[in-house]
Protein backbone atom coordinates (compact mmCIF):
# COMPACT_ATOMS: atom_id res chain seq x y z
CA UNK A 1 0.00 0.00 0.00
CA UNK A 2 1.31 3.50 -0.94
CA UNK A 3 1.50 6.24 1.65
CA UNK A 4 0.31 9.36 0.54
CA UNK A 5 2.24 12.51 1.42
CA UNK A 6 0.22 15.57 2.89
CA UNK A 7 0.33 18.33 0.78
CA UNK A 8 2.62 21.26 1.67
CA UNK A 9 1.13 23.94 3.28
CA UNK A 10 0.53 27.19 1.07
CA UNK A 11 1.69 30.08 2.29
CA UNK A 12 -0.91 33.45 1.44
CA UNK A 13 0.63 35.48 -0.52
CA UNK A 14 -0.76 39.14 0.36
CA UNK A 15 -2.22 40.26 -3.37
CA UNK A 16 0.04 43.58 -3.16
CA UNK A 17 3.06 41.96 -2.87
CA UNK A 18 1.98 40.90 -6.62
CA UNK A 19 1.87 44.58 -7.88
CA UNK A 20 4.45 45.54 -9.85
CA UNK A 21 6.54 49.15 -9.00
CA UNK A 22 4.38 51.94 -10.46
CA UNK A 23 7.86 53.12 -12.03
CA UNK A 24 8.15 50.02 -13.86
CA UNK A 25 4.56 48.82 -15.43
CA UNK A 26 1.34 50.45 -15.75
CA UNK A 27 -1.13 48.72 -12.86
CA UNK A 28 -4.34 47.25 -14.05
CA UNK A 29 -7.75 47.91 -12.60
CA UNK A 30 -7.26 45.55 -10.34
CA UNK A 31 -4.58 46.14 -8.90
CA UNK A 32 -5.30 50.03 -8.62
CA UNK A 33 -8.22 49.62 -6.68
CA UNK A 34 -6.51 47.39 -4.40
CA UNK A 35 -3.70 49.65 -4.07
CA UNK A 36 -5.90 52.63 -3.46
CA UNK A 37 -8.22 51.18 -0.51
CA UNK A 38 -5.12 50.66 1.66
CA UNK A 39 -3.72 54.16 0.43
CA UNK A 40 -6.71 55.87 1.31
CA UNK A 41 -6.73 53.94 4.47
CA UNK A 42 -3.48 55.76 5.05
CA UNK A 43 -4.68 58.73 3.95
CA UNK A 44 -6.42 60.07 6.74
CA UNK A 45 -3.86 61.89 9.90
CA UNK A 46 -5.97 60.10 12.84
CA UNK A 47 -5.51 56.74 10.99
CA UNK A 48 -1.69 57.45 10.40
CA UNK A 49 -1.24 57.78 14.22
CA UNK A 50 -3.05 55.07 14.96
CA UNK A 51 -0.81 52.68 12.79
CA UNK A 52 2.05 54.63 13.96
CA UNK A 53 1.21 54.06 17.79
CA UNK A 54 0.65 50.37 17.01
CA UNK A 55 3.37 49.85 14.74
CA UNK A 56 5.60 51.69 17.63
CA UNK A 57 4.43 48.92 20.19
CA UNK A 58 5.93 46.10 20.76
CA UNK A 59 3.59 43.89 19.31
CA UNK A 60 0.33 44.62 20.10
CA UNK A 61 -2.17 46.90 21.38
CA UNK A 62 -5.51 46.61 23.22
CA UNK A 63 -8.75 49.11 21.80
CA UNK A 64 -8.36 50.62 25.08
CA UNK A 65 -5.19 52.25 24.40
CA UNK A 66 -5.84 53.84 21.56
CA UNK A 67 -8.41 56.32 22.64
CA UNK A 68 -6.30 58.44 25.00
CA UNK A 69 -3.46 58.90 22.40
CA UNK A 70 -5.28 59.55 19.53
CA UNK A 71 -7.81 62.60 20.97
CA UNK A 72 -10.83 60.89 19.99
CA UNK A 73 -13.83 58.60 21.23
CA UNK A 74 -14.07 55.18 21.24
CA UNK A 75 -16.30 55.20 18.46
CA UNK A 76 -14.50 56.72 16.32
CA UNK A 77 -11.33 54.78 17.13
CA UNK A 78 -13.48 51.66 16.13
CA UNK A 79 -14.75 53.02 13.05
CA UNK A 80 -10.73 54.09 12.13
CA UNK A 81 -9.24 51.09 13.50
CA UNK A 82 -11.96 49.27 10.82
CA UNK A 83 -10.79 50.86 8.03
CA UNK A 84 -7.15 49.86 8.81
CA UNK A 85 -8.36 46.25 9.50
CA UNK A 86 -10.20 46.11 6.04
CA UNK A 87 -7.41 47.34 4.06
CA UNK A 88 -5.05 44.66 5.47
CA UNK A 89 -2.65 47.64 7.48
CA UNK A 90 -3.82 45.85 10.77
CA UNK A 91 -5.37 43.05 12.47
CA UNK A 92 -8.16 42.04 14.78
CA UNK A 93 -8.16 39.87 17.43
CA UNK A 94 -11.17 39.81 20.12
CA UNK A 95 -10.42 38.79 23.55
CA UNK A 96 -13.35 38.44 25.77
CA UNK A 97 -14.53 42.07 26.24
CA UNK A 98 -11.62 43.46 24.23
CA UNK A 99 -9.91 43.90 20.78
CA UNK A 100 -6.30 43.79 20.37
CA UNK A 101 -4.47 45.20 17.21
CA UNK A 102 -1.22 44.43 15.54
CA UNK A 103 0.39 45.80 12.47
CA UNK A 104 0.36 43.80 9.23
CA UNK A 105 4.52 43.98 8.19
CA UNK A 106 4.30 42.60 5.07
CA UNK A 107 1.29 44.47 3.73
CA UNK A 108 3.19 47.97 4.85
CA UNK A 109 6.44 46.63 3.22
CA UNK A 110 4.17 45.60 0.12
CA UNK A 111 2.71 49.16 -0.18
CA UNK A 112 6.67 50.86 0.24
CA UNK A 113 7.60 48.02 -2.56
CA UNK A 114 4.95 48.96 -5.10
CA UNK A 115 5.84 52.75 -5.09
CA UNK A 116 9.47 52.11 -5.41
Amino acid sequence: MATRTKPAARIPVDPIACCTPVRIDALDKGQAELLAQSFAALADPIRLRLLSFITSTAGEVCACDLVEPSGRSQPTVSHHMKILVDAGLVQREKRGLWVWYRAVPARLDALRAVLG
